[in-house]
């Protein structure tokens, strides 16, 4: 007879136990810390350990370098004050390499999720060789690590946010770079790593940048309570990530969310991924500045800082291929909300700046098209990313989720006694 139980593997030992324990009580720091001020009483009572025990998960992780305390905190109530907790500003820390079409951006965030540094290069990676492309993002990354040095800061892994179907280490296929089948991860840390001789190896991965946007979003964005949403990333392709009760929805193979090639129509514009008549092909950012006639050699940043601004003058041409734009965008959300139900669908990159002109169309086409009668214009449930989170912050804070989920695996041995 089959049996479908869960294997329950092996039984916690002590050592697995405090591990797990000092996880909970720098998590519950750092969150409480988010609110107001953390004290070993509150965060006693938030994870349901003694005061006792706590105190001494409290001392491991402030020897290790986690957290610090500060002075005395008065709550109103009968009993001895307690110190503040936080976690440290130094320490361990998360690398993000977010490579893009037309630009490399580079961030390094503390445990709290803190962006501490951030140095970005326009540069135009289409058809240049992958390998000479991540070597400049290595050439980024090193000098973002040097910059966290002097901050005493280290990075304890760096994450890619690469825009393609992403997998194994590799990028399967990444239409608007032209990359098919690259070592990305071991072509950076091989770059990364001749460009720091003598420096411990950073472990690195790598992850869809839409995917890693749309965690930015939930850990660092202004979504309050709402933990399923659909995220749309406009560049000059069309990323999307799901992301169900705070969880992100990766797929069977890593390949869920590629929304930008959804085909809108059989016989539209040709694509770079094979097929014809791709969203990308209609809201995408070469397609919106080709529309609103802005000439090529302006494009990038500038190029969308020139279609947002002939908008705010109310140039029609410029309204008109944004409003398309947004129709083609709603249409297909339209059809990913009937079929996910998420709470709210979230709007970044390109087109945070063109909310204003690009979801009325796009809100009708939901209100017209969900089924579930739950939408409506205005409802506040179409909205745009908050400017706090992105691809790079969001894959170098999935390195500090490493850290914050085992820190005993990344505490720094003590010096030496003289």
């Amino acid at each position: 007879m089959k049996s479908y139980l869960t294997p329950l593997g092996s039984k916690a030992d002590k050592d697995t136990v405090r591990r797990h324990n000092l996880s909970l009580v720098l998590r519950a720091v750092r969150d409480e810390g988010e609110a107001g001020e953390a004290t070993r009483a509150g965060v006693s009572a938030r994870v349901g350990l003694t005061r006792a025990a706590v105190s001494s998960l409290v001392e491991q992780l402030l020897d290790s370098g986690f957290l610090t305390e500060s002075g005395k905190t008065f709550s109103g109530q009968a009993g001895r004050p307690g110190t503040a907790l936080k976690v440290a500003r130094t320490g361990p820390a998360g690398l993000g390499v977010e490579i893009n079409i037309d630009y490399v951006s580079v961030c390094v965030v503390d445990l709290a999720g803190t962006g501490r540094v951030r140095q970005t290069e326009h540069l135009d990676n289409r058809g240049a060789p992958p390998g000479e492309v991540l070597a400049r993002a290595a050439a980024i990354a090193a000098r973002t690590l040097d910059s966290a040095r002097e901050q005493d800061l280290y990075p304890v892994g760096a994450t890619l946010a690469l825009p393609g179907l992403v997998s194994g280490g590799s990028v399967r296929q990444a239409p608007n770079l032209g990359w098919n089948r690259v070592a990305a991860e071991d072509l950076f840390a091989e770059a990364l790593s001749g460009l720091r001789p003598g420096a411990p190896e950073l472990p690195v991965r790598s992850e869809n940048e839409a995917n890693l946007a749309a965690l930015a979003e939930l850990w660092f964005g202004g979504l309050g309570t709402v933990r399923t949403f659909l995220y749309l990333t406009g560049e000059i392709g069309v990323g999307g990530a799901l992301v169900l009760d705070g969880e992100l929805l990766r797929g069977a193979h890593g390949f869920a969310g590629e929304i930008g090639h959804v085909v809108l129509d059989p016989a539209g514009p040709e694509c770079r991924c094979g097929s014809r008549g791709c969203l990308e092909q209609y809201a995408g950012q070469t397609a919106l500045l080709r529309s609103a006639g802005i000439e090529e050699a302006i494009g990038g940043a500038a190029g969308v800082m020139e279609l947002e601004r002939r908008a705010q003058a109310g140039e029609a041409r410029a309204l008109a291929a944004v409003a398309e734009a947004g129709l083609m965008l709603g249409r297909v959300l339209s059809g990913a909300v009937n079929l996910f139900d998420p709470d709210a669908v979230v709007l970044g990159g390109i087109y945070r700046g063109l909310m204003p002109w690009l979801s009325p169309p796009a809100d009708d086409e939901l209100t017209g098209r969900v089924v579930s009668g739950l939408w409506s214009p205005g409802s506040g449930r179409l909205r745009a990313s908050s400017v706090a989170g992105d691809a790079a912050r969001g894959a170098a804070a999935l390195v500090v989720q490493d850290v914050l989920a085992d820190p005993v695996a990344y505490a720094r041995p003590a010096p030496p006694e003289a």
